[in-house]
């Protein structure tokens, strides 16, 4: 009489309901830590000027941007050995960390400090990139595009109330005795600090450990077995160089960033050239609203359509979206109207290249190698941005802005060739 000692193997997850809570929490965070980022966007270059000077505000904006990018790399390690929770949870709390920092640094009027506390404070943008890449852990193929979309669509409702809370915090901290635009950065720190704790408690299972466990369940036939990978920016891109699918993800998020930065960036300067003091600012913000619309608000359309006609073509028409904005903006000399135009289709562009290429990233990589590549297409995507913005002041003082936008026009020149490569996109987990 023999007797079977072998474990029962483990009940499968509901990796549909796991799905649906991962997604609603990812919402809701989205949300609280989008106010919280674009709270500290909307003042910070306010804020810098009345600390450090007029001259230095522009780099205490631009250390936000690079501290996003260079805090990618331990926020994604650390995913890749525990999980997307404390990946998260961490780059908000270094978020939370950098707001305090910057109101103290504004108390005491230390510039240096300041510029540590933009720095640490790029870690909330970090986590809201990061987040779009949680979505689609352990969404179906067929619907990763709008999974990771209405992750992004979030954003629009934080930058919308975003402004609203910046006057309401800074009238209410003034009350307490801080000068005038630090509040805003305070009720950041708490907007981080409470979006970690909300992870933190409710975002279990791990959408990244459980992915990783079905994986190694149910390998694909002539799979290799699944391994925990350091996540390291070599060993991503080690990775990436042999899958020209991941290439070309990481591209389109990188150069539609790029080309958006540049031309955004200096279209309020632009418009400062013909209007007076006492417009500029209504006109940037009517013109500025409609970019931010066309960045986020039709997001679930191109999510929609990146499951629907695929991943390739909808970069392809986001690449067509970012040259049509910078012919319309380039041509459109100081006429209101057509460059709302411009800098809306600018907005589209950059959804499209956005959300199609994360979307081929991720599924066009293994399970156990996406954060540490993820994480290298937010540094690259990061430090594309931060360059751009560097270098769009001294091309427009040079050569004037349609220049700009035809040079920014000619960058997407190489994606276009990447793209039109025919080179297999199917996700790896329908390859035999």
């Amino acid at each position: 009489m023999s007797t079977d000692l072998t474990a029962p193997a483990p009940p499968r997850p509901d990796v549909a309901g796991i799905q649906r809570r991962t997604v609603r929490l990812l919402f809701l965070t989205q949300i609280i830590g989008g106010i919280g980022v674009t709270i500290g966007i909307s003042v910070g270059a306010l804020l810098a000027a009345r600390v450090a000077g007029t001259a230095l505000a522009g780099l205490a904006q631009s250390a936000g941007v690079v501290g996003a990018a260079l805090l990618a790399i331990p926020v994604t390690r650390l995913m890749a050995a525990r999980g997307r929770r404390p990946g998260l949870v961490l780059a908000y709390v270094v978020g939370a960390v950098g707001g305090v920092l910057v109101v103290v640094a504004t108390v005491m009027r230390l510039v240096p400090l300041l510029f540590v506390g933009m720095l640490l404070f790029g870690g909330g943008t970090a986590a809201n990139l990061q987040a779009r890449y949680t979505a689609v852990d352990l969404a179906e193929p067929q619907r990763r595009g709008r999974q990771l979309s209405l992750v992004v669509w979030a954003t629009t409702i934080g930058a919308v109330a975003a402004p609203n809370f910046a006057a309401l915090a800074d009238e209410t901290t003034r009350g307490w005795g801080l000068p005038a635009l630090a509040g805003p950065f305070a009720f950041s720190a708490v907007a981080f600090t409470l979006t970690a704790v909300v992870l933190l408690v409710l975002l279990r299972p791990d959408p990244l450990l459980t992915a990783r466990r079905l994986t190694a369940a149910e390998p694909a036939p002539g799979a290799a077995p699944a391994v925990t990978r350091r996540g390291g920016m070599v060993a991503a891109w080690r990775t990436v160089r042999g899958r020209p699918a991941a290439r070309l993800g990481i591209a389109a998020v990188a150069v539609g960033h790029l080309v958006m930065v540049a031309v955004m960036s200096m279209t309020p300067v632009h418009l400062g050239e013909w209007h007076s003091d006492a417009d500029v600012l209504r006109v940037v913000g009517v013109v500025l609203s409609l970019h931010i619309a066309g960045m986020y608000a039709l997001s679930p359309v191109v999510g929609w359509l990146t499951d629907r006609v695929g991943r390739r073509p909808v970069i392809l028409g986001g690449v067509a979206l970012l040259l049509a904005a910078c012919a319309v903006s380039g041509t459109a000399g100081h006429h209101t109207p057509l460059l709302s135009v411009g800098l809306a289709l600018l907005g589209l562009g950059w959804s499209g290249t956005m959300v199609a290429g994360s979307t081929l990233l991720s599924e066009s990589v293994p399970a156990a190698d996406r954060p540490g590549v993820q994480g290298l297409s937010d540094l690259l995507m990061g430090l594309a941005g931060a360059g751009a913005a560097a270098a769009s002041g001294f091309v427009m003082r040079a050569v004037g802005y349609p220049t700009l936008t035809l040079l920014s026009a000619i960058a997407v020149v190489p994606l276009v060739a990447l793209a039109l490569r025919r080179t297999g996109t199917q996700p790896l987990d329908e390859e035999d």
